[in-house]
């Protein structure tokens, strides 16, 4: 994830750009909506901005022309649905761009692509699914942050496959490269984040939990339960 300045082909970077700014716009419209139901949580939208932002910032180097990191969206999906986060992701992505030299902004749409819509919509899902088998709220949301988490830098591996295939095995031998370099890194800041994540809902719930009585977080933990 952050795929540097003018690392993808112009094809690329435009075709990932136009993909993610439909995301885009939908995530507006969602979270335009969710607001003016619930005003109350526009703190919330920027604790949970915020998150992401720090929790992304801390990079290390891996695969060329990228890094690892934490993502910190698979917080923001739990509170209010991924489609929020594409948004959330797109200022903190833009702001990093920007201010850190984290990413880039031709890749901006790649970047935003894999973290602020494969991975919220990974980590919703997957909540759900281990949510509705019944399993604790503590053990839903750690593997909807892992997971999601995995999944942007698996979509991240796709992206340099795509652009950058191996000259003898194709794409998916580049694939196999690229994710197996990233998975160094990244299996155990996955695993860091699941935690981090686990132990932020629970002093959510613990302290307002009152005001996210309608965050998917609990409602769908609750309904895993019954």
């Amino acid at each position: 994830m952050h795929i540097m300045e003018g690392f993808l082909p112009p094809a690329h970077a435009l075709g990932w750009s136009a993909v993610s700014a439909c995301f885009l716009a939908w995530g507006l419209r969602s979270m335009g909506r969710g607001l003016r139901r619930h005003p109350e949580q526009r703190m919330l939208f920027g604790v949970a901005a915020a998150f992401a932002f720090l929790l992304s910032a801390l990079k290390l180097p891996s695969v060329t022309g990228s890094c690892s990191h934490p993502t910190g969206v698979g917080l923001g999906a739990l509170l209010f649905g991924p489609a929020p986060m594409v948004p959330v992701g797109f200022v903190v992505l833009l702001f990093q761009a920007l201010l850190l030299a984290h990413g880039g902004i031709t890749t901006l749409g790649a970047n935003v692509f894999s973290m602020a819509v494969v991975g919220p919509f990974v980590a919703y899902g997957v909540f759900r699914a281990v949510a509705a088998l019944g399993m604790s709220r503590s053990l839903a949301v750690f593997a909807a942050a892992c997971l999601g988490d995995l999944a942007t830098y698996a979509t991240t591996s796709l992206q340099l496959a795509w652009a950058f295939p191996d000259p003898v095995g194709g794409m998916a031998a580049s694939l196999a490269r690229f994710a197996g370099i990233f998975a160094l890194t990244q299996v155990p800041i996955a695993i860091s984040e699941g935690i981090l994540t686990v132990l932020v809902v629970n002093a959510i719930a613990r302290f307002n939990a009152a005001e996210l009585r309608s965050a998917p977080v609990f409602v769908h933990a609750a309904r895993g339960a019954a």
